[in-house]
């Protein structure tokens, strides 16, 4: 169904407050890997907020949807919609990545509430997702899994061997996403090791593909429709991104894939968000 321009609002309203959280947490935790929790927000806050079934009150719920962010390293993005989802109070994230904090730098699904998969083990997120979506198959489950994949990690032989099996048994229940912004922690994607032609790639393992503007509310849901219909049979989302979208110093600069930030950049980074959201 597509969105309305309230439900836009509505989210775009969450997404600027979540990219604050992002820079405050990053302040907090003496460093996080920013860049890339900033340019799979928007796709986060679409789930979160508009499409996933689950009750952060139960958890556990059997049969809320599944999560895995494979590309673990974004959980300074993840954590902050884990909290304003009403998971856990926001205030907790001030310990993030600190000793004792059950918030590391990979969220551990044995610590943290509402994380369905500990990743950070790059490749091995969409494997664990295609068995959850067999698992619900098996099981005659309505709900949905959400597999989150960096590109850089599309490197792994084990994500490729994931959607072969994704494409042979017909996962029509598993949305396949990919945060497509260029980048990954030594450089750009296609000169480390080049991707292109990925979406050939995709289609040549049995997937639909459908490439959007991975920070346009509208498009990604159409995306998302599409693959939740089961029409095309398996899909995968390649959702284009900026890395450290919303924070005009950082954006499409792989030295943010990780980075810390002091008094001064912070606040060079808050008024650059409230530019792009009109509030400054």
């Amino acid at each position: 169904m597509a969105l309305t321009d309230a439900e836009i609002r509505e989210l775009e309203e969450q997404a600027w407050q979540l990219r604050h959280d992002i820079i405050n947490v990053t302040v907090w935790a003496g460093g996080a890997h920013i860049g890339g929790g900033l340019s799979m927000l928007d796709i986060l806050v679409l789930l979160y907020f508009k499409y996933l079934n689950i009750d952060s009150s139960h958890p556990e719920m059997a049969d809320r949807d599944r999560v895995v962010v494979s590309k673990g390293h974004g959980g300074v993005g993840f954590a902050p919609v884990l909290a304003r989802r009403g998971y856990f109070d926001f205030e907790s994230l001030k310990t993030f990545n600190q000793f004792g904090s059950p918030f590391g730098m990979h969220l551990d699904a044995a610590k943290v509430t509402g994380v369905d998969a500990s990743t950070g083990s790059l490749g091995h997120g969409l494997p664990m997702a295609v068995g959850l979506a067999l698992g619900a198959r098996a099981q005659k489950k309505a709900w949905k899994t959400y597999c989150i994949l960096g590109d850089g990690e599309c490197n792994e032989g084990a994500v490729w061997e994931a959607a072969m099996s994704a494409s042979h048994f017909g996962l029509t229940n598993l949305v396949t996403i990919v945060d497509r912004n260029g980048y990954m922690i030594d450089g750009a994607t296609e000169e480390v090791m080049a991707l292109e032609p990925f979406s050939d790639k995709w289609r040549a393992f049995g997937f639909h593909v459908l490439e959007v503007d991975g920070h346009d509310f509208a498009a990604l849901a159409g995306a998302i429709d599409t693959s939740l219909s089961g029409d095309k049979g398996p899909c995968v989302i390649m959702a284009h991104t900026k890395k450290g979208r919303g924070i005009d110093y950082m954006e499409g600069n792989v030295k943010w894939h990780y980075g810390s930030i002091d008094s001064t950049l912070a606040e060079k980074a808050r008024a650059s968000v409230d530019r792009m959201y009109g509030k400054a």
